[in-house]
């Protein structure tokens, strides 16, 4: 065959087993296996950083054994080799081997900066909480707390998510040394949320292997009834798929088209999805397989097209051009289903190289290993696959109930396979889940347009507001000033998440005044019932607590949520109840606490307890002698907080402030490493020391409040270690400030004099 024609390939799409690596089971096999697959994509022979990361974690990791019995060293470089089939970053391959250190090892945090960089050291404390997280299917609340910790630790660094990812996908794939009982936990978290996820963030050769491998222990006896009757046919279809790829690259070769093409079969989840979906025996599913054509560019991706449909005939209804609309997560492709020479339906999915390399790499092809930096084309697509993430984020701002955050979740994620593409009156394309209404566009315009709907028109011609958009309707919503806004009804109409959390939004914000009202009387019925005296609580110092716990500004603001079911009564009191037990202790509480700690430290081998003892660094540490401090970077403690003590395993004791996210998120077994710590006199008034801070800037956005929030800094001569700022669709600014500061006092000064920068709203220490 001509150099210039088709190079063709045939994929006979087994389980997704592309990135699994042969079966080692020496480490020292499978590290140099890793190494070889780095070396094909680094730019340089500068290996060493991940060198000395396989020597930390293999020391780390010695003498520990997988279920299966296997060194657990197999599991970071297993971890390392998807990462590297993904050709990710030296950072991402390091703290892909250093992801399950942290808790095995004396290495702290500054340590593993200092040797690896801070890059590293946050995408290992990264997935380390990430690990940490439990997903229990009937316990929400839980479950959504975790979630919402998960994507915060995506938004900080998204690389935190895809070594989760490839985590998760050797986990998988070793999954048949686990209990029957955790295989399906596991797969049902799978194929809930990591699978979905990693199809949001377009990485195809991660998210056909988990929903796979989840399909195998979710339907045992589907999955194999699947692949037996399909390996069956196999052979016949081999012959098939081989036919129509010598048809095709013969017609693509005259028309002279230089392209890759292979045929594959589609994978055992998409197609039992199909079944389901279809209501249809396997025998009556005859697109099993696809042929794939790869061109150069975007317009002999169009001739091609051409080309095929001159030969097959295309079945009406089953085209679909990716390219000029894509999906949400970037991917590009023209699909086309056709009637084979032989009568028999098959697909054709045609795109060039660059579009193959994002519908496989997804987000990770932009920490792809490059000789130059990526240009702003690049950072424009980046932005666009990370919009969904802002979004979610925007979600938890907006809502204080779980349940309602977590629905809102899962239905984003399953809708996401589904879509129909319309345009606006001026030709803007929107991307909305499939069966959406008028009233889903109205608010992906804006939300304003949403709240003043009172029709639409659909290709010209008016039509109720619970029509179903359909793929290539112009949509033009009609607004009026005097609308009353949405009606409750809408919630049951529309489809996509984003427009019921606006439309409940409204509602929270028209019927505040009710719902304080009726928050209090809630409020006030649950603790006579219960026997709690309410006054006793509903101190400004307790109700700030719940506030900040909450993520609300005011305590009207908490009734008026409790008011409209977005929080329950009993959540409000435990908090409140939380707040004044940690200002009122009980004495028998503490040194129940101090006795488990002093015991935990005897069979540690520690020295005996006295009863209350100075660290260089400022703080007494009651009940432990001779233990090192450090102050924790969750939550950036300063001089005059209210502070408590953790006893860590192998690091002594970190020192945390009382309102820190992730002690009053602790386990209970956790809570026994819980010790009183407080600062010593000479640290409440010392003045030759600084303490490093973190706090939260909201503002709206305006040209030159960097400038302006800069100068109060400096005029204050305060030392920032570091400063990040993002601005939300809304023209929110979050602006992260990190410096030091000498204690509280002086920070609550320098807070009173950022507020009074115009456009600030609000300033919140960081809490985790």
């Amino acid at each position: 065959m001509d150099k210039n024609g088709p190079e063709i390939k045939i994929d006979n799409g087994e389980l997704a087993t592309s990135m699994i690596p042969e079966d080692f089971t020496e480490p020292q096999v499978l590290y140099e296996k890793l190494i070889k697959m780095i070396r094909q994509y680094h730019p340089s022979d500068d290996i060493s950083m991940i060198e000395k990361a396989y020597r930390i974690a293999y020391k780390a990791h010695d003498g520990q054994l997988r279920k299966s019995g296997e060194p657990y060293i197999i599991h970071p470089v297993c971890v390392c080799i998807i990462l590297a089939e993904l050709e990710l970053d030296k950072e991402t391959i390091v703290a892909g081997m250093l992801h399950d250190v942290v808790e095995d090892t004396v290495m702290t945090s500054e340590e593993l900066a200092a040797e690896f960089g801070d890059e590293v050291a946050l995408l290992v404390d990264g997935v380390t909480k990430l690990t940490q997280l439990d997903y229990v299917a009937d316990k929400v609340e839980v479950q959504a707390e975790n979630l919402r910790k998960m994507f915060l630790a995506m938004a900080k660094d998204i690389r935190v998510i895809l070594i989760k990812l490839a985590d998760r996908l050797h986990n998988m794939r070793t999954m048949q040394y686990q209990t029957p009982k955790k295989q399906k936990e596991k797969s049902r978290e799978t194929l809930d949320i990591y699978a979905p996820i990693a199809d949001r963030l377009g990485i195809s050769k991660v998210k056909v292997e988990l929903d796979d491998l989840a399909f195998k222990y979710l339907e045992p006896e589907m999955y194999n009834q699947l692949v037996s009757s399909i390996a069956n046919g196999k052979e016949q279809r081999d012959i098939l798929i081989r036919k129509i790829v010598k048809e095709v690259s013969h017609h693509i070769e005259e028309a002279g088209i230089k392209a890759t093409i292979d045929g594959r079969a589609k994978h055992y989840f998409s197609v039992y999805k199909k079944m389901v979906t279809q209501n249809k025996r396997l025998d009556q599913i005859y697109d099993l397989f696809a042929v794939r054509i790869i061109v150069e560019t975007e317009r002999d991706c169009y001739t091609a097209l051409g080309v095929i449909h001159e030969i097959y005939k295309p079945i009406p209804g089953h085209f679909k051009d990716y390219i000029s609309m894509p999906k949400p997560n970037n991917y590009q492709s023209l699909h086309t289903t056709l009637i084979g020479s032989m009568g028999q339906p098959f697909e054709i999915q045609i795109r060039t190289y660059e579009m193959h390399r994002t519908a496989e790499y997804g987000i990770a092809a932009h920490w792809k290993y490059k000789e130059n930096q990526y240009g702003s084309k690049d950072r424009d697509n980046e932005e666009e696959k990370l919009a969904w993430l802002r979004r979610i984020l925007e979600w938890q701002r907006d809502m204080s109930d779980n349940k309602e955050f977590l629905s809102l979740l899962k239905s984003d994620l399953d809708l996401f396979s589904d879509h129909v593409y319309c345009f606006t009156k001026d030709g803007d394309v929107k991307n909305l889940p499939a069966g959406s209404t008028t009233i889903d566009f109205a608010y992906a315009v804006h939300s304003a347009v949403g709240n003043k709907m009172v029709g639409a028109r659909v290709n010209g011609n008016l039509v109720p507001i619970d029509y179903k958009i359909q793929n290539g309707d112009r949509v033009e919503i009609m607004t009026s000033q005097n609308s009353r806004g949405p009606s409750r009804d809408w919630l049951a109409l529309v489809k996509s998440p984003q427009a019921k959390n606006k439309i409940n939004q409204w509602f929270r914000s028209q019927f505040k005044e009710e719902n304080i009202v009726r928050g209090k009387e809630l409020l006030a019925n649950y603790c006579k019932a219960q026997g709690v005296v309410l006054s006793d609580l509903l101190k400004s110092e307790y109700t700030d607590y719940c506030m900040r716990k909450y993520g609300f500004r005011d305590w009207d603001s908490v009734l008026a949520a409790l008011g409209h079911g977005g929080l329950k009564e009993g959540q409000i009191v435990n908090r409140l109840q939380s707040a004044y037990d940690k200002k009122n202790p009980k004495h028998t509480t503490d040194q129940e606490i101090l006795d488990a700690v002093a015991k935990s430290t005897e069979n540690a081998g520690a020295s005996k307890p006295a009863a209350a003892v100075k660290s260089k660094s400022g703080i007494v540490v009651a009940g432990l002698s001779d233990v090192s401090v450090r102050f924790s970077k969750c939550c950036s403690p300063v001089p005059g907080d209210e502070i408590i003590g953790f006893v860590t395993r192998g690091r002594g004791v970190s020192i945390h402030r009382t309102d820190c996210v992730n002690m009053m998120n602790l386990s209970e077994a956790d809570r026994q490493r819980i010790i009183e710590a407080e600062w010593s006199v000479d640290s409440q008034g010392s003045a030759d020391e600084d303490y490093d801070a973190e706090i939260v800037i909201y503002a709206y956005d305006r040209m030159g409040i960097l400038m302006d929030i800069t100068r109060v800094l400096t005029e204050n001569k305060i030392d920032v270690k570091a400063m990040n700022t993002r601005t939300s669709k809304q023209g929110i600014a979050t602006i992260n400030v990190s410096f030091a500061i000498r204690g509280v006092e002086a920070l609550n000064e320098l807070i009173k004099k950022l507020r009074n920068v115009p456009n600030v709203t609000d300033i919140e220490r960081s809490r985790a």
